[in-house]
């Protein structure tokens, strides 16, 4: 008998003809593929990659359920632990990702769905009486009541395990933070909080410390930490009232790279983290490098474009294309000499050789040149937008990858 017999009244597969699993095995394959093709059609969190480990468990589950109806419907008074033990990790899994079981149960409905839909179509196109249609559906409905309750007892013995484990809710909490948008049904992250004893905070900001394992002596106890490869991700709550980042400052020391993020409400900590990881790739690509902590606020215009790259390029390409057909040296030098010319108050031959360091006399040479190159729309001020974003862009110095 299968395990969850206890939690039903009858055993319905014991009313189905052997001879039905021989005809059903064969069908398995296009019934799994169906069944995956509606649930990812139809339950957003799954509709994630097949080769990612969403989409993995997606997979075997779908094929360990089918296989386990079959299995029943050949020997009704088999052994069901093995299944059992399965359908519990997949519980497991879904509380320690924080997520309630609803999302897994709505996937059992819609794959019961096309199972007894493509069940009976099997049956009846062999003839079987109609009294077997019935004992079919009612298996499916048992089958996916007990998958259900596995499912939870799996949950329930992870919740159970967990009381107690602040270490381990603080990692799931801190995993919980980082994930960008919204988290479907999962546990509300205020109650993770509660269970990972961390008080929730009205603002927090992300620290990203490449090369790091762990936060470091001396931080405070309240900073949330996750390690993500190589690289230590930190959550500071209250940085601009409680002092945390001063301390995390000192203890981290002038010689380990860090950037911190912006301060944002709880809920938008990724934000924080990939302004944070934007800025370390942006200034990576310095040739000192980040020299202890740095404030990704401070270079928050530079992330932004650093961020959509690939976009500004074709607007530079646009906006700054009448540099194009020059000489490389004679394009650079206009290229400063726009933006200067674009970054001063008045726009004066003496503001842009202030900036340069150049010579008034060569400054007004130059300008009569972008005058000449650009014409009047050098004082369109939506030109003048694109350049310099286009300008500032090109400092950046990123380019395309190559394919």
């Amino acid at each position: 008998m299968p395990r969850t017999e206890a939690a039903i009244t009858q055993n319905p597969w014991r009313d189905l003809p052997p001879a039905l699993a021989g005809l059903l095995r064969p069908r398995l394959g296009e019934i799994e593929a169906e069944i995956i093709s509606s649930i990812r059609r139809e339950v957003d969190a799954y509709r994630q990659p097949l080769d990612s480990a969403v989409g993995r468990d997606l997979v075997t589950t779908v094929r360990r359920a089918l296989e386990q109806f079959v299995e029943l419907i050949e020997d009704p008074d088999s052994s069901q632990d093995h299944h059992a033990d399965y359908f519990q990790r997949l519980g497991r899994l879904e509380y320690l990702n924080g997520r309630s079981t609803d999302l897994l149960q709505a996937a059992y409905r819609v794959g019961a769905r096309v199972a007894a839909r493509q069940y009976v179509a099997v049956a009846r196109a062999a003839s079987f009486p109609e009294e077997v249609l019935i004992s079919l559906s009612d298996a499916v409905l048992v089958h996916i009541s007990a998958l259900s309750e596995e499912a939870v007892r799996g949950y329930s013995a992870a919740m159970a395990k967990m009381v107690g484990d602040v270490p381990r809710a603080r990692r799931l909490l801190a995993e919980r933070l980082l994930e960008p948008g919204p988290a479907g049904s999962a546990e509300p992250v205020e109650l993770l909080a509660a269970r990972a004893k961390w008080p929730w905070p009205e603002r927090v900001a992300c620290v990203v410390v490449p090369s790091m394992t762990e936060a470091p002596a001396g931080s405070d106890e309240e900073i949330l930490s996750l390690r993500r490869g190589n690289v230590l991700h930190l959550i500071v709550p209250d940085p601009e009232t409680s002092g945390r980042v001063t301390r995390l400052r000192q203890a981290l020391g002038d010689a380990t790279p860090a950037v911190l993020g912006p301060t944002v409400p709880p809920e938008r900590a990724w934000i924080s983290l990939h302004c944070a990881r934007l800025a370390l790739k942006l200034l990576r690509r310095s040739p000192r490098g980040p020299q202890g902590m740095v404030d990704a606020a401070d270079h928050l215009v530079d992330v932004h474009l650093l961020n959509g790259a690939p976009v500004g390029n074709l607007v530079a390409d646009r906006a700054l294309y009448p540099l194009r057909h020059l000489t490389p040296g004679k394009a650079a030098r206009l290229a400063e000499t726009l933006d200067a010319l674009l970054m001063s108050w008045r726009r004066t031959a003496p503001e842009v050789a202030e900036t340069l360091h150049i010579h008034p006399q060569t400054a007004r040479y130059r300008i009569r040149q972008l005058e000449d190159l650009f014409g009047t729309r050098l004082s369109d001020p939506a030109f003048r937008f694109q350049a310099m974003l286009a300008l500032r862009t090109r400092a950046l110095g990123v380019s395309e990858p190559r394919r």
